[in-house]
């Protein structure tokens, strides 16, 4: 960011005491901007009665005082005020109803960890809510009340066919003023803000801030296209840059909730890494678009479909893959159990094989000390390789050829491109290391071909991709 202003990323929940996390977004005033072609009042008048505040209440923990060792009576402040104390905070989120059976969508982080919810609609009626599901990895979350006569549904949209420019419209309660309208445009499409591993974000102008957090995101047709989650901003209030869930994601996750109370993504079991340029001029590809296979998992869907590391995956069934993100999204939006084509180049070859995706299953990862040794160093590519401990094969679980980084040169090719002491290199250009000569032959033709050496590595027990030059 320029300047001495750090803009942040804050969430759209307004609660009534301090210290709570805040998403949210606005429209700038613009020069000389161009006429409204018709007003939304029809919009609004239909549509606004099927958004709700949500309020929460949560049980929340400060945290304990420290009190010096050395204090007279320290063990009487430790036990009156050194140990951490539970209060009550509420909170105030936004949703919408979107059955006729009372089920309501909002973000994850507006009901999570709450003791109590209540729904309140436009007439200032306030109803219980349950809680029937909820899924963090992108932030929505479903509730259900009663249905009332005559309730207001609001209809879902179409995400994808929305393009920048067109007209948005956010309803919600913000810091508590419910009923709130404001309209802007779609900024941008498909931002990762890194806020989980789905990120596929709608950006918008239209006016959210804290309270928005949950609300629809409309299009000029009165569907709802997305789902407020969270606001980029140097001061934890609206500036313009607003993100919303698109709804291709939100309703799948929601319609899954509502049918199951759970959420099940398709398993692929490979760890992706970006396609740098190095790595693409290494592999003797003109562009850096696909997903790269950094490791696959022994026994999984990829492993048992043929897939191997190296691979670079350009099309997921009909969909362009550009990057990592692309892939784990059409991964985790396929049913498990269900079939999906993947597209990839090996060896410069192009390549179609078939997965049956399993059921996806919380990340276990394993870790690995620096281990070193000594051996003999490489000159030109700054690094010394030993056999790999038979401790350290413990620790990475592993049979498998490869050699260990004992030492790494300061200043040397290896060291600039991020080798560490401790790093196993398993492969050479895709080709097994068996020996050192394997690495020192394999740079001694990449310097000639004036390209980089493409390695292998192994480290706190995951596998990635490294290309020296």
């Amino acid at each position: 960011m320029a300047g001495n202003l750090k803009a942040r990323l804050f969430c759209t929940l307004f609660a009534s005491t301090l210290g709570v996390a805040i998403c949210s977004t606005a429209l700038p005033a613009r020069a000389q901007q161009a006429p409204v072609p018709t007003d939304f009042t029809a919009v609004v008048k239909q549509k606004a009665p099927a958004v709700v505040a949500i309020l929460t209440k949560q049980m929340i923990e400060d945290e304990a005082r420290q009190v010096p060792d050395d204090l007279p009576l320290g063990e009487l402040f430790r036990r009156r005020f050194g140990e951490p104390r539970a209060r009550e905070r509420t909170a105030l989120g936004s949703g919408f109803i979107v059955s006729p059976e009372g089920h309501i969508v909002t973000n994850n982080h507006v009901v999570d960890n709450a003791s109590e919810i209540h729904v309140r609609f436009a007439d200032k009626t306030d109803v219980a809510a349950k809680l029937v599901g909820r899924d963090p990895s992108t932030d929505i979350a479903v509730l259900k009340i009663e249905p009332r006569p005559n309730m207001a549904v609001a209809a879902w949209g179409d995400s994808d066919k929305m393009e920048p420019g067109a007209w948005t419209i956010a309803i919600g309660s913000p810091f508590g003023l419910g009923g709130t309208v404001t309209v802007g445009v779609l900024s941008a499409r498909a931002r990762d803000i890194q806020a989980g591993p789905y990120d596929d974000f709608l950006q918008t102008d239209a006016s959210i801030n804290q309270g928005n957090s949950g609300g629809p995101l409309f299009n000029a047709a009165g569907e709802v296209i997305g789902v407020n989650t969270a606001i980029l901003s140097p001061l934890g209030v609206n500036v313009g840059i607003g993100f919303a869930v698109p709804s291709r994601t939100a309703q799948t996750v929601a319609d899954q909730i509502i049918r199951t109370g759970n959420v099940e993504r398709g398993y692929l079991g490979v760890r992706l890494q970006e396609l740098t340029t190095g790595i693409a001029l290494a592999l003797g590809r003109s562009d850096t678009k696909g997903a790269l296979v950094a490791s696959v998992e022994p026994g999984s869907p990829a492993e048992k479909a043929g897939i191997k590391i190296g691979d670079v995956v350009t099309r997921a069934d009909d969909q362009t893959i550009t990057g990592p993100r692309d892939l784990s999204r059409a991964v985790a939006r396929t049913k498990p159990g269900s079939r999906l084509t993947l597209t990839m180049v090996r060896n410069g070859n192009t390549e179609e094989l078939t997965v049956a995706l399993g059921r996806a299953q919380e990340d276990r990862r394993s870790g690995m000390s620096d281990l070193q040794d000594s051996g003999r160093t490489s000159k030109r590519l700054g690094l010394s390789l030993v056999p790999i401990p038979e401790a350290a094969r413990k620790q990475l679980g592993t049979d498998t050829a490869g050699l260990m980084v004992g030492d790494v040169e300061p200043g040397s090719p290896a060291a600039e491109s991020g080798i560490r002491p401790g790093d196993v290199i398993t492969s050479v250009n895709n080709r097994e290391v068996n020996q050192p000569s394997d690495v020192a032959e394999a740079w001694a033709n990449a310097r000639r071909e004036n390209r980089p050496v493409l390695l292998l590595v192994k480290r706190e027990g995951q596998s990635l991709f490294v290309a020296v030059s």
